[in-house]
């Protein structure tokens, strides 16, 4: 039914403004062209910017028709073209898509109101905008040069930036185009037509370029305070602008350094981790820097229900990660433990390997096996095993299970996929999500909302490594997240800058 009624709306919209008896259209003098309202050229006022928005933008983000306030917004009939063939696909960009039409209906439900805009809730108006290349002006030289530049009229690329033209020519207010494809903001850009990025959920550039953490000057009576007491407050002016659960250093002096974390009651507390992650029947893992010590110490702590954390590859965030969630739950502080990894565009089908969902999700899941398997591998020593006697010849040997795979057996322990998490409530669990940079913001939002009570979800990522092309390092899900639940009592953000897998690993990531 959805669809019907969106290709209905699609072909109301064509045929409101245009629809002729074959008799009109022979009684029509020549070179009486429809005015350029019943094309949705002419803005209602002249007093805001006409912006026009890219289909890239519409699924990425379903709710930017309500992002732009007072300013008219303009769609063009060929973004509901490109629409229309997403809109059939049974993942997150389909749904983005049935739900981008719908809202549309919603608004131009009343007859005639398609074109000519209708209003928002902010003051300003949403409008259809249609090319139409045989009743473009011909003596236009924008129009003429950009034919001349780009002649495939029939391109989408091509029809929505002569749009942008016509509406340039028809109001005296700007017109910006907003997308997301860089190759169509240089072709606007070499024809004249100002263009921008969408905003809206981009992190500033600082918060993903910077790994470093926070240092405090404090004098040394202080420090020698607060490595006693555990805890200390400072001035407004000395902590302003620190995060509540941002790791920071308090030194004093050169080598003087403590680090502590600021509280949501205005305090720095030190920080509480064991010296060692016990496993248990495995092996025990001892954070080799300031930067693990902070992702141990918030992923710990059963007041943080939220931990995001950025790294680059060999800086140890997944298996860190992985090794709290195993003590948590051998501690019984969690029923279970969760972990999960996008496959690159979450929620693409899975049928391109044969077998069944386990085997088809094990190669993308691999390393999460990696990580369990280093971590949970009974701690022997190394070294050539003794001779034993050999069994009757014809004998099978029996298949030893390793320990991880009988907790996934009996629930205690769950590796998934993330495309069938929609729906689903979590409670009580430690769910570990890797490669958080790979979603979308609302794929992001999807999987918090997913959280309930007693439950925590750890975001490890590295924004600089993306794969999936409807994201870049500051529109991505991890920092999303991030820089949306900023401040809250119940999230804490750490980033490891320091790599630990080989001294290979940590120069091909600085310097490659």
């Amino acid at each position: 039914m959805i669809h019907r009624t969106d290709d209905a709306a699609q072909c109301a919209l064509f045929e409101e403004p245009t629809r002729q008896t074959s008799s009109s259209k022979k009684r029509r003098p020549a070179g009486n062209a429809p005015k350029p309202v019943d094309f949705g050229l002419s803005a209602p006022s002249q007093l805001v910017k006409n912006y026009v928005l890219d289909t890239n933008v519409l699924l990425h983000d379903p709710a930017s028709l309500e992002r732009f306030k007072e300013n008219h917004l303009c769609i063009p009939v060929d973004v509901l073209a490109e629409l229309d063939k997403f809109k059939s696909e049974q993942t997150e960009r389909g749904a983005n898509a049935r739900r981008v039409h719908r809202r549309l209906t919603e608004m131009f439900s009343c007859a005639g109101k398609v074109t000519q805009g209708v209003s928002n809730s902010f003051g300003g108006t949403v409008r259809m905008v249609i090319y139409d290349p045989a009743s473009c002006p011909k003596d236009s030289e924008l129009l003429n040069r950009f034919h001349r530049i780009f002649p495939d009229r029939e391109r989408v690329d091509h029809r929505i930036l002569a749009a942008c033209l016509l509406l340039m020519q028809h109001n005296t207010a700007p017109v910006v185009l907003v997308t997301k494809d860089i190759n169509m903001q240089l072709k606007a850009r070499a024809v004249g037509i100002e263009c921008q990025d969408y905003l809206n959920d981009k992190v500033d550039a600082r918060e993903v370029s910077n790994y470093e953490v926070r240092r405090i000057e404090v004098d040394p009576n202080e420090l020698q305070r607060f490595a006693s007491s555990g805890a200390i407050s400072l001035s407004d002016e000395r902590v302003e602008g620190v995060s509540i659960n941002e790791y920071v250093l308090l030194g004093a002096g050169e080598k003087q350094t403590i680090p502590a974390r600021f509280s949501a009651d205005g305090s720095f507390v030190r920080l509480n981790f064991p010296e060692v992650l016990k496993i248990q029947d495995g092996q025990a893992l001892k954070p080799l820097n300031l930067g693990q010590r902070c992702l141990i110490d918030a992923l710990l702590n059963p007041e943080i229900s939220l931990v995001t954390c950025y790294g680059h590859a060999g800086t140890g965030k997944t298996l860190v990660a992985v090794a709290a969630g195993l003590h948590e739950m051998f501690n019984r502080r969690y029923t279970g433990i969760t972990v999960s990894r996008p496959v690159v565009a979450m929620g693409e089908q899975l049928g391109f390997l044969p077998g069944s969902l386990d085997e088809k999700m094990r190669p993308w899941l691999q390393p999460i096996h990696d990580a369990l398997d280093l971590l949970m591998r009974p701690d022997t020593p190394l070294g050539p095993r003794r001779k034993q006697q050999k069994a009757a010849t014809n004998a099978t040997p029996a298949t030893v299970k390793k320990p991880y795979e009988m907790l996934m057996e009996q629930g205690i322990l769950e590796i998934e996929a993330l495309c069938y998490i929609r729906g689903r409530s979590i409670p009580n669990r430690f769910f570990i999500l890797d490669e958080a940079q790979q979603l979308t913001p609302q794929e992001a939002k999807t999987i918090v909302t997913r959280m309930s009570r007693d439950s925590k979800l750890v975001m490890v990522g590295d924004p600089a490594q993306i794969d999936n092309p409807y994201v870049d390092s500051r529109s991505n899900g991890l920092v999303y997240t991030r820089n949306r639940l900023k401040d809250q009592p119940f999230t804490a953000h750490i980033a490891l800058n320091r790599g630990e897998r080989s001294e290979l690993a940590e120069a091909g990531a600085r310097l490659m």
